[in-house]
């Protein structure tokens, strides 16, 4: 009963979550359940952007995954910890996108055909997203990896260095992805753009930390998988570049650990 309250609370939050961020930013930040008025709305505001990137990233960190462990009941803690960690992901999603607090300014709004096409790359960037998501496994993205494990009385097994898929072409598809949702979306405002700002930051930087993760957890198969993918923006050519041997990086037995999302 553990392992299905997980799932049905993790899929829950997770769908509301990105049902919020889809809907709110298409009409850029302009409508929304916040009601907090000038000048405090921008504090408001300010505080609901910043508490997605530090927690997230502190929930990642040592001391972080051992308060995760610790937010499950006994002995379920290790093996929920990824479903638990897309739980609180979710719900800080949700309140960033539900709670904040517009500005009622309104730059530019896409119009007729422009609309179309606007809406036509806005869905395409999420559909890209989705893909990427998959490649780097869904069940660890989307938190079913935890509780299904559970509900199976088994450890969780987590897929293995992603190297196939959109990851040939950039060792960051997600954060790629998720950058461009944020930046063709058919509605601009002040709010919008300091979403997107943040956002784009964040996806920039904080995958550093992430690949530290890595180098320590896969070793010298990081190290040559790197050595031959970009950071962060693509090169097309890469789309003919063979798959590389998965042998080097192990296999899921070999990594008990949570590699993180």
């Amino acid at each position: 009963m553990v392992a299905l309250a997980y799932g049905v609370v993790c899929h829950a939050c997770f769908g509301a979550g990105v049902a919020a961020m889809v809907i709110a930013m298409y009409f850029g930040m302009s409508r929304s359940l916040g009601s907090v008025s000038p000048p405090w709305n921008w504090l408001v505001n300010a505080a609901l952007l910043a508490q997605f990137p530090v927690a997230h990233s502190l929930l990642l960190t040592g001391r972080g995954r051992a308060v995760l462990a610790r937010l499950a009941p006994s002995g379920t803690g290790p093996t929920l910890s990824s479903t638990t960690f897309v739980v609180i992901a979710s719900v800080q999603i949700l309140a960033l996108f539900a709670l904040w607090s517009p500005t009622g300014v309104v730059w530019w709004r896409a119009g007729g055909v422009v609309l179309v096409a606007m809406t036509a790359l806005y869905a395409c960037a999420w559909l890209l997203l989705g893909k990427a998501m998959a490649d780097a496994g869904l069940g660890l993205q989307t938190g079913s990896l935890g509780w299904v494990a559970l509900w199976r009385h088994r450890a969780a097994r987590y897929p293995p260095m992603p190297e196939h898929g959109l990851f040939r072409l950039t060792r960051q598809p997600i954060y790629v992805a998720f950058a461009l949702t944020l930046w063709t979306v058919p509605t601009w405002t002040p709010d919008q753009l300091a979403v997107a700002v943040v956002f784009t930051a964040y996806c920039v930087a904080a995958p550093r930390f992430k690949e530290a993760r890595y180098r320590r957890m896969y070793g010298a198969a990081f190290t040559e998988y790197a050595r031959g993918v970009p950071y962060w923006l693509p090169r097309l050519r890469m789309l003919n570049r063979p798959a590389a041997p998965r042998t080097s990086a192990g296999t899921d037995s070999d990594r008990p650990r949570w590699p993180g999302p």
